[in-house]
């Protein structure tokens, strides 16, 4: 995408780039959104809502979220819709404006330098394995199996570790908004180290 006016849908999660995720439509405001966006580019952007509800309006949101490209659009009945959305770039939200008739915000691309293959990334790969292997042990989220790909470039693995690692939303904007790349790997390794050290204590009944 070029800078520019972008429609916004705020949601209580967060979407990083390459990675999918599905989306379910009901609220009229919305409903026109989808229907502006597939008459359009199919493009809207997803940013993490920082306190306040998704439905109904009246929320704070965060300035930094990922442009969304609609890959399907299902309608449901009634105005409804189940979309499949995938991440494509950073953005940054330069201003936001009135809600009418939905979300809309004066965004600027942020493109971050490419991810790298190299040590950095196999520590994260490893370490999100290890972790979610851990979680598994407890019941609480399937682990990756070992011939599992996470993409084929290092900034699809890289994000693609970020959606997959155990985190809260508001950790997952942290590695959303890393600046650099090394940054981000950083911070995934100590972010799931931090939740495996939690398990290995809970599973040895500590």
């Amino acid at each position: 995408m070029t800078d520019g006016l972008l429609a916004m849908f705020p949601l209580s999660a967060v979407l990083f780039p390459y990675c999918p995720m599905g989306l379910q439509v009901f609220e009229p405001r919305y409903q026109r959104l989808v229907e502006d966006c597939l008459a359009g580019d199919r493009e809207l952007g997803v940013v993490l809502i920082a306190r306040g509800s998704e439905v109904g309006g009246g929320d704070e949101r965060v300035d930094v979220g990922t442009v969304a490209s609609i890959d399907v659009a299902e309608p449901v009945g009634d105005g409804r819709w189940h979309l499949a959305v995938r991440g494509q770039t950073r953005i940054r939200v330069t201003r936001w404006l009135e809600d009418d008739p939905y979300p809309r915000a004066v965004v600027e691309d942020w493109r971050a330098a490419p991810h790298d293959a190299g040590p950095a990334l196999a520590a994260a790969e490893a370490e999100v394995r290890r972790v979610r292997a851990l979680l598994s042990e407890l019941g609480q989220a399937p682990a990756v199996p070992g011939d599992a790909s996470f993409g084929d470039t290092p900034c699809e693995i890289a994000w693609s570790l970020c959606a997959s690692a155990p985190v809260n939303a508001f950790d997952r904007q942290r590695l959303l908004e890393a600046p650099r790349p090394e940054e981000r790997l950083a911070l995934l390794v100590d972010l799931v180290a931090a939740v495996g050290d939690d398990l290995r204590r809970i599973l040895a009944g500590g």
